[in-house]
């Protein structure tokens, strides 16, 4: 896929700290329970920690008890693109950012109304406008 964002490895991981690269950039995850945003319920939304493209709205924020973010739907039709992911013998869809491709977390069909979809986000993959910095 082609990206809007696009850079190198060393200008990620110069950009990014080494656990946003490893899941942001590298397809890693963060272990349930640990990150920010998985027990947070701020109202405003939230951002690709890469790029800074909207993602997510709290209102669409829900508790999966999976131990990571869950939402029921992206802020927008094009904010997020999907492909399948058949790592670790499993059959899933992963969710990136649709500006610079980075990998978010994954989608499944077990999610609440309207949707019917749980987007299980990574933390360190997404940033909530309280913790964007202020631009001067």
């Amino acid at each position: 896929m082609k990206f809007k964002v696009e850079k190198t490895d060393a200008e990620w991981q110069q950009a990014l700290t080494p656990e946003q690269y490893e899941v942001a950039r590298k397809k890693g995850t963060e272990p349930a329970f640990t990150g920010a945003y998985w027990n947070f319920e701020e109202k405003g939304a939230y951002s690709c920690v890469c790029c800074g493209e909207p993602l997510f709205e709290a209102d669409t924020k829900f508790d999966a008890g999976c131990g990571w973010p869950s939402f029921f739907q992206p802020i927008g039709t094009d904010s997020v693109v999907y492909d399948e992911d058949s790592t670790y013998g499993m059959s899933r869809t992963e969710v990136m950012c649709a500006k610079c491709g980075a990998h978010l977390g994954h989608v499944f069909d077990d999610g609440p109304q309207p949707t019917g979809r749980r987007f299980c986000i990574n933390s360190v993959s997404i940033v909530h406008e309280t913790d964007k910095p202020k631009s001067k």
